[in-house]
């Protein structure tokens, strides 16, 4: 059974495939979900692990509905992660009822050609994903990664069986949420060919800052944010004062 590790890190990338990982997601941000990493972290990890290494394309956090800018930027960055040479992409792209947007998936997917395409788990947030799975098998998708729909796989394993039998394997359910060596087994006794996790570990590697570097506000994914521009316009009119 493959184990793909979502790697947030040098170090995550590194551990994984020291560990006996078959393959990387590789992305930055865990706690917001994943977005793309920066290029010099794609180069080193590509340059220096033996084992496949697919990239996320996620270019903010929050929702999966992109602005033709947005759209613009996952295309670009599909385009170098082909050049610095990772073996997949990781992407997908909602309407903003939460349905696929099937013609901006078929780019990224074709965009991505002849590197392997994983639907990611904005397919969780999908009302249909029955009609979904359909679109996705006729798009070329090769995989969707999933919880079935449930905060953990554990918790959507059936629907994430029926996905499977569904499809005949024509297309690859890679469960993913929540999987560690106390349940992994269930995902192969089940006949599941690929499972995916990040296996992190917390370490505090410093003591409270004085002064703190995040924000609670921003882990919402109700929102965007953005520098707007009509406060930007007040701060350049203060300091022409």
């Amino acid at each position: 059974m493959l184990l793909e590790i979502c790697a947030n890190s040098y170090r995550s990338a590194k551990c994984a495939e020291k560990a006996g990982a078959h393959r990387i997601e590789l992305c930055s941000e865990l706690a917001i979900g994943g977005i793309t990493p920066s290029f010099g972290l794609i180069k080193k990890v590509i340059d220096t692990l033996k084992i496949p290494v697919f990239v996320l394309i996620r270019p903010r956090s929050g929702n999966f509905t992109f602005s033709d800018d947005e759209f613009d930027i996952m295309k670009n960055d599909i385009e170098q992660c082909k050049i610095l040479g990772c073996h997949g992409i990781v992407s997908g792209v909602l309407n903003k009822n939460n349905t696929i947007d099937v013609e901006r998936t078929k780019v990224l997917i074709d965009l991505a050609k002849p590197l392997p395409f994983t639907f990611h788990r904005a397919f969780d947030w999908i009302e249909n994903p029955y009609e979904a799975i359909k679109q996705l098998l006729d798009l070329g998708a090769e995989r969707v990664l999933t919880s079935g729909q449930e905060t953990t796989a554990e918790k959507g394993i059936e629907l994430l069986e029926e996905l499977k039998e569904n499809t005949n394997n024509k297309i690859i359910i890679l469960p993913g949420g929540g999987i560690n060596a106390e349940n992994a087994s269930m995902f192969k006794g089940a006949g599941f060919n690929e499972i995916h996790c990040s296996a992190s570990t917390k370490n505090l590697v410093i003591e409270t800052p004085k002064i703190p570097m995040n924000s609670a506000s921003f882990f919402d994914e109700r929102i965007e944010a953005f520098s707007d521009s009509e406060k930007i316009s007040k701060i350049i009119k203060a300091l022409n004062r």
